[in-house]
């Protein structure tokens, strides 16, 4: 996923409502007047919305008879997933340095809060 397309979900992920319609997602398809329902707000608004998580990969709609279902397309995760495991795993390695270090050092050293 190119640095361009990963900044599109992760700028479409950073509003409340989107989020909230991509975890109701997660639970089943539904068409926009199922997702516009618990909100305030009117079935453009919601579409609004839903076109930002279609540019960025998130969803899709399909037509089944009179039906406007919206899909969660949850390889876009997967993708995401790998990109935010890369900087995680890198993260853990620091860690583990920063742990043999302080292993390594020698008991009797005053460490902090320990007054000698």
């Amino acid at each position: 996923m190119a640095a361009d397309e990963l900044s599109r979900v992760f700028a479409a992920l950073a509003d409340p409502t989107r989020r909230d319609i991509v975890a109701r997602l997660a639970v089943g398809d539904a068409t926009v007047g199922e997702l516009a329902a618990p909100y305030d707000v009117t079935v453009q608004a919601v579409s609004k919305h839903l076109r930002v998580l279609e540019d960025a990969g998130l969803v899709s709609r399909s037509r089944e008879a009179q039906r406007r279902p919206v899909h969660l397309e949850a390889e876009v995760f997967d993708l995401m997933t790998k990109w935010i495991e890369r900087y995680r795993r890198q993260a853990e390695e620091r860690y583990r340095r920063l742990d043999d270090v302080l292993r390594s050092l020698p008991d009797d050293t005053p460490r902090e809060g320990n007054p000698s």
